[in-house]
């Protein structure tokens, strides 16, 4: 008892050589970080079971639906990547700024992402359109060319609107405004759920639009939660918010502002666009093995996003507490709030593998019907592929928060440096090589997806381990932003 209370003791946590001033009690800290953390692990969490719901929706239509749908996603998330580096420095500089206290800055770093993300969202959406079916093709689109594309394409025409509420997320995440973006994207996330079951089946005066219906409640949805967002950032009677839009303020590009984000951003998106890359690749590997295997392994992959959502929705927590303790000139309470958030995600991956493995069955069973297609087949790779989710779990939440305090120090190109050598070299070449080896080498076909996972869970421990050793060797602590 006494061990663990000390693995959980905040004095334990940071190096003399390195304190600054005095550390907060266990409680203060811990308090702190559990008001930013668990609003955004919340958001993430019911994110990630409100799409579950999505895919359950559709499954309603029938195996090759699924995989219609599923093929879009790695596509969909490489049309967004560049955003989500953007966003990365979105946060880490207003985080920085609001540990500064400056209040004009932030918010001019903030209207200036807005208008470079609204520009390079009509061209990345513009470009999309055009190449949809080749695209489409390359995901591993073939018996479901039709459905996939009419998924992709509607999804696509609301990039603009998506990119836009993610920046404002992005921002409000740096100020630690973690249950205004739970609101937003919980109620978006809703509104599609609900326009999903209106669309898909045609309920009442909808009509039945199948998977096209299913994009549509998205687009729908995604309106709904930019609403929301600009919402969150119009001025108020009673007091300021720390990010607002007021009527005079300019719009004009600042380089100042533009270049700091920049600095930031440039290795995120660097990271996120090579990890699409890479998860693109990883799927269009498994799409070969066929339309059941590739739903079977869908299947796996909610509930690996699901796990995910709570380390990621911890980071978060660690990104913004990170970036405003070094913007307060406190390395020390960074380096402290960074080990608490990890300590959060090994409880959590400890439940997670937990539920994971030993209620694999019934969980599976959520997205698999008696008159599905194969479905016994179906139901039991994916549940096989369901203990190694849960083993990748500590893997997993450690590497995302790890990386997460990283990235609000703005040690953005070690981590996309790291993110490269896992995903784009390592899971993609060491999968092929395992499919090849266990399934034409040794005949063993259904073992193949298996070993697919394998070594996306030999990723996951590689990538752990280098941000670890990154973070413990504290070069981070002197980043200038």
């Amino acid at each position: 008892m006494k061990g663990i209370r000390g693995f959980f003791n905040v004095e334990n946590m940071v190096p003399q050589s390195i304190r600054c001033g005095e550390l907060p009690s266990n409680r203060e800290a811990y308090r702190r970080m559990s008001a930013i953390a668990m609003p955004s692990v919340l958001e993430m969490a019911l994110m990630s079971l409100i799409s579950m719901a999505d895919t359950m929706m559709v499954s309603t239509i029938g195996t090759e639906a699924i995989t219609a749908v599923s093929l879009v996603t790695q596509p969909r998330l490489i049309l967004l990547c560049i955003f989500y580096g953007l966003n990365a420095g979105v946060t880490a500089i207003i985080a920085r700024r609001r540990g500064e206290m400056r209040r004009g800055d932030a918010n001019l770093a903030m209207r200036n992402s807005l208008v470079v993300t609204l520009l390079l969202s009509i061209v990345i959406t513009v470009l999309a359109l055009w190449l949809a079916e080749p695209f489409m093709r390359l995901a591993g689109a073939k018996e479901t060319i039709e459905d996939t594309l009419a998924y992709f394409r509607i999804i696509a025409v609301a990039l603009p609107i998506n990119a836009l509420s993610l920046c404002i997320c992005a921002a409000q995440r740096g100020v630690g405004n973690t249950r205004l973006t739970m609101y937003v994207n919980v109620t978006s996330n809703l509104v599609n759920v609900l326009f999903n079951w209106l669309l898909i089946n045609g309920v009442g005066p909808f009509p039945r639009l199948e998977i096209a219906g299913a994009a549509i409640a998205t687009d729908i949805g995604l309106f709904v939660g930019l609403i929301l967002s600009v919402i969150s950032l119009l001025p108020r009677k009673r007091h300021a918010n720390f990010l607002e839009l007021a009527k005079g303020d300019s719009w004009k590009l600042d380089r100042a502002a533009l270049s700091a984000v920049a600095r930031v951003a440039k290795g995120a998106t660097v990271e996120q666009v090579c990890i699409r890359i890479g998860f693109f690749i990883y799927a269009c590997i498994i799409a070969e093995l066929g339309v059941y295997v590739y739903a079977a392994h869908n299947i796996a992959m909610q509930f690996l996003n699901l796990s995910f959502s709570f380390g990621d929705g911890i980071g978060v927590a660690g990104t913004a507490l990170v970036g405003q303790s070094l913007g307060e000139k406190r390395p020390d309470l960074a380096h402290m709030y960074g080990t608490i958030a990890q300590r959060y995600a090994l409880v959590a991956a400890l439940l997670l593998a937990t539920v994971v493995i030993t209620c694999r069955g019934p969980l599976v069973g959520l997205y698999i019907y008696s008159d599905t297609a194969n479905d016994a087949y179906v139901r039991q790779l994916a549940m096989n592929a369901m203990i190694i989710v849960g083993i990748m779990q500590p893997f997993q939440t450690s590497a995302v928060v790890y990386s997460g305090a990283l990235r609000g120090a703005g040690d953005t190109r070690y981590v996309a440096l790291a993110m490269i050598f896992t995903v784009v070299v390592m899971r993609p070449i060491l999968s092929q090589l395992a499919i090849f080896v266990v399934g034409d080498v040794m005949g063993f076909t259904e073992m193949a997806l298996l070993g697919a996972w394998c070594m996306a869970t030999l990723d996951m421990i590689t990538r752990m381990a280098l941000m670890r050793r990154r973070y413990n060797g504290g070069k981070w602590h002197a980043i200038k932003l």
